[in-house]
């Protein structure tokens, strides 16, 4: 995945923000009054502004539009890019209801930016090679808050040669393609009884190597040891991005956790059982 430019600057801007807002400290906690709280988050305010000012002041390049991704990652990290390719006035469906939103009362939306991973959702392993497909023109990403039970479909289209978000669609997690897997994962991710419980026997395991930071181990695990391999899950808004491939109430889902700087990946391979799921496969 190629994403040029806007992440080296946006790698300076978690730095500038991490510095600002830790700084040196003792590794016993402290405590602060009011005021110096409020200035070191006036700081870090400071900062994001000032570095959302020179991203936005760095112009994406043309060929960010032949891979969706390319744009997306612009898209989310500079305001004049979003502010471009949203065609307004900007139809918002809730079921049957809808409303247009004007230019002026668009607020900027960093998506999963601000964060150091994103997620996507996969039937089978052929439907992972469309990401990188440049003949795509309509794909949908899906913001997911597994609390609340709802998804928010930004939708995309590629309008002459460049990528436009054309439209957003509010439903209910339970109409969602991936209903049953979501509803599963939810619970998954809350409780450690039900999460052991949902670990195949055995289970296929691929990771690092504990002996070579250069080599990986292929092995099975009992899922009595999942606890001790278990990777970090989250547990509150996920993301999907539906790059034209068709969704099914299919009995394999495989659950991807993408970084955004660092290339680091996990997979977890989930199968239905009848009525259960169960986790299959992790490769970390």
């Amino acid at each position: 995945m190629r994403k040029g430019i806007v992440f080296i600057v946006f790698a300076i801007m978690v730095g500038m923000i991490s510095f600002s807002s830790v700084g040196c400290t003792d590794k016993k906690p402290t405590s602060v009054d009011s005021d110096s709280v409020d200035t070191t988050a006036a700081v870090a305010v400071a900062d994001t502004e000032a570095m959302d000012q020179i991203i936005a002041e760095t112009p994406m390049p043309k060929a960010a539009d032949e891979l969706f991704d390319d744009f997306f990652f612009n898209f989310a990290a500079n305001r004049n890019v979003q502010m471009s390719r949203i065609k307004f006035p900007l139809p918002v469906y809730t079921g049957k209801d809808s409303v247009m939103v004007q230019k002026k009362r668009w607020k900027m939306d960093h998506f999963f930016m601000h964060q150091d991973f994103y997620t996507l959702i996969f039937d089978n392993m052929k439907q992972m090679d469309v990401v990188k497909d440049t003949t795509i023109d309509h794909v949908v990403v899906e913001r997911i808050n597994l609390h609340k039970h709802h998804v928010r479909q930004y939708v995309f289209n590629r309008v002459l040669g460049q990528w436009m978000m054309t439209r957003i669609v509010n439903k209910s997690l339970a109409k969602s393609k991936n209903a049953s897997f979501l509803k599963f994962y939810s619970r998954f991710v809350a409780d450690t009884a039900f999460q052991v419980r949902s670990i195949n026997d055995p289970l296929d395991f691929t990771g690092p190597n504990p002996d070579d930071d250069f080599s990986t181990m292929s092995g099975i695990l009992e899922p009595e040891q999942w606890p001790s391999f278990a990777p970090e899950l989250p547990n509150h808004t996920i993301y999907n991005i539906l790059y034209g491939q068709k969704y099914s109430e299919s009995n394999q889902k495989i659950f991807v956790i993408r970084g955004i700087a660092n290339g680091l990946e996990t997979e977890l391979t989930f199968r239905r059982k009848g009525r259960d799921w169960k986790l299959m496969k992790l490769i970390m």
